[in-house]
């Protein structure tokens, strides 16, 4: 056999033969045992460069064309991340058949080259090849991914034509695929043409109404489901957690454990992610627990990665570090979430260490690594070495800045009152600021007094129209703050003009298991009254302990008593109150808010602390903070 060029495929190099095979004298017998020999070593390789050896080998002795060779060849390349290298095998088959074409589109759809698998399969379709229900499920697959209706629709005729639409998993592919694209009415007519819906088509259906946020007719589905398995629960779950509807998760996997179902590995994972997003200590600490005395769960990156998660923000950072140092083994994305998780914290060397044992490791850094790194930097006022770690990025690892890393800095800046420079560093920019960037700053010009600076960030942001409702109140409060009430005022009638609603303060705290939620001067909590007696004992008790309101940041120009009484019924601190009146002395109270703690709040919350004895740890939108004996851990710089 003569070799005439070499056909290069990304990385990978190999001979291309030519159309004429000049020595075909291969007996069928050898044939057949060459065969099984190149089969089998094909199944034992481990990575793509193994292949290119085998794959030399098969062209020199004459096999290049065989069938059951380039069909193992074809899908071993594909799945071995080589699907360029399987593409142009697949070229230079004279006469490729529907198992070629189906390993390909295979690869395809593996790598996410879902455009290039359905071209491939309409390729098969104009060559007049037959398809049978394997290649159509697999191009199915790619349409739903790809969203590609009409093509998907095509390939739904071919099948009916072919009478194979009535086939169980080409019926579901199909479901799947209608889903996808958003067409229920036909998904849902095929899910009740089936004579047999199962927990497997049901999981289906509940995954179309799920991704597009309809949990409401994914529940209606769930509870026709007279036998659930594992993973049926686990969907539903799931889908809940991506839908945002945390509490109705957690209530699904008390059910799922009430009718004796076994979770699995990810739904575990799914069920810790709403404790994260939640702020559930306890319920989380149940799942490890639970983790710990099933051994069919090991604690691998998938699932120590959701506990550190868990912990973190949840407000045991303490535990979350445990978690991490137990690993036997750390990939990248451990790192990255015990260095962001120390970040939140305010464990700023801590969390500058494991980030150099992770290089000592080997392990290169991502750009999600630098974002929680220079985090960490910021929360700890280090400046040097923050703008050492973001020009390491590009200069040691390749990693070109994104507005997250740039933001990281202005926040950094912002911090220790560098406003000018942080002001300055924005102009220089390769890419242009965001609305949270220009927040941040704005922020931080608020917080040390430069009006002057924080109204012109302030009409930056305005000219360029992606001013959010947290701005709009930050931009009031600086007004409000300098007793300019005809600008604040002015602001809030730009927000009513603009339709932009105020998002409403919201604070949870977890008691016995349970989370209670409480909205600005709420009144639904059924010890309402108990809460607002020991809200007023506090507020009586903080007078006398010379607490002053922090009355200039309201919004409104009206008498400073009513300013008080508007501060006092701030939802974190009915959230606190209920946690003192519910919990035992000297029980850590965690709260969870949404937005950032106001000025006062924040105030009031360390002498609480100090007052009480108790330690309060409070998430807000930003980060943690860990109030005790009058102290708090961000150093009064949030």
């Amino acid at each position: 056999m003569s070799y005439c060029t070499l056909a290069v495929v990304g990385k990978f190099t190999y001979p291309s033969t030519s159309t004429s095979n000049p020595n075909p004298k291969v007996s069928i017998s050898n044939s057949t045992q060459r065969r099984k020999e190149f089969i089998s070593l094909l199944k034992n390789c481990k990575d793509a460069n193994q292949i290119l050896p085998i794959h030399a080998k098969i062209i020199r002795t004459g096999h290049d064309q065989d069938p059951f060779i380039l069909f193992e060849l074809l899908r071993l390349s594909s799945t071995l991340s080589s699907v360029n290298y399987a593409s142009t095998i697949f070229q230079l088959v004279h006469n490729p058949n529907v198992f070629l074409y189906t390993a390909l589109i295979d690869g395809f759809v593996s790598a996410g080259s879902y455009s290039d698998g359905i071209s491939l399969y309409f390729q098969m379709i104009n060559r007049f090849i037959v398809p049978d229900k394997y290649v159509i499920a697999s191009v199915l697959k790619a349409c739903g991914s790809r969203f590609a209706l009409r093509e998907g629709k095509e390939v739904h005729c071919q099948a009916s034509k072919l009478g194979l639409s009535s086939n169980r998993s080409i019926t579901m592919k199909l479901m799947e695929f209608y889903g996808k694209c958003g067409e229920f009415d036909d998904a849902r007519k095929l899910f009740d043409k089936m004579t047999e819906r199962d927990v497997v088509a049901s999981t289906i259906m509940i995954n179309c109404f799920l991704d597009h946020g309809l949990v409401e007719q994914a529940i209606e589905v769930f509870d026709r489901v007279r036998v659930k398995d594992t993973v049926c629960w686990t969907a539903m779950i799931d889908g809940l957690v991506r839908n945002g509807e945390m509490n109705m998760a957690l209530e699904m996997f008390r059910e799922m454990q009430k009718e004796n179902m076994s979770p699995n590995e990810v739904t575990i994972v799914c069920v810790l992610s709403a404790c994260s997003q939640l702020g559930a200590l306890e319920l989380g600490r149940w799942v490890h627990s639970y983790i710990g005395k099933h051994h069919r769960i090991e604690l691998n990156h998938f699932v120590g990665g959701a506990l550190i998660s868990m912990y973190s923000r949840c407000g045991d950072i303490d535990e979350a570090e445990r978690i991490f140092a137990m690993m036997k083994e750390r990939n990248v994305i451990t790192y990255n979430l015990m260095i962001s998780g120390l970040a939140m914290h305010g464990k700023s060397i801590q969390a500058i260490e494991i980030f150099r044992g992770m290089i000592k490791q080997g392990l290169l850094p991502t750009s999600v690594t630098f974002v929680a790194i220079l985090n960490a930097c910021s929360h700890g006022g280090l400046v040097d070495l923050g703008f050492e770690m973001f020009h390491s990025m590009s200069r040691d690892y390749g990693i070109p800045p994104q507005i997250e890393h740039y933001g990281c800095i202005v926040d950094l800046l912002g911090r220790v009152g560098h406003l000018k420079e942080a002001y300055n560093f924005i102009q220089n920019m390769e890419i242009a600021p965001d609305h949270v960037m220009l927040g941040s700053l704005l922020s931080a010009c608020k917080i040390h007094g430069n009006f002057e600076l924080g109204e012109q960030v302030a009409r930056i942001l305005m000219n360029h129209g992606v001013v959010d409702s947290g701005t709009y109140v930050l931009l009031a409060n600086i007004y409000a703050s300098s007793g300019k009430w005809k600008e604040a005022a002015q602001i809030r009638a730009k927000m009513k003009e603009g339709g932009i609603q105020k998002e409403p303060g919201c604070s949870s705290i977890e008691v016995n298991n349970e989370i209670h939620e409480f909205l600005l001067g709420d009144l639904r909590h059924p010890q309402k009254e108990k809460i607002y007696n020991k809200l007023e004992e506090l507020n009586q008790v903080l007078k006398e302990a010379g607490h002053i309101p922090a009355t200039d940041a309201v919004l409104h120009d009206i008498e400073d008593w009513e300013k008080e009484q508007s501060l006092a019924i701030h939802s974190e601190r009915l959230a606190i109150c209920y946690g003192l009146i519910s919990t035992k002395p000297c029980t850590t109270i965690r709260v969870v808010k949404n937005l950032r703690v106001c000025d006062d709040c924040h105030s009031m919350i360390k002498l609480i602390a100090k007052i009480t004895g108790r330690k309060i740890v409070v998430r807000d939108r930003k980060r943690f903070h860990h109030f005790e004996n009058g102290n708090c851990s961000c150093g009064d710089y949030w």
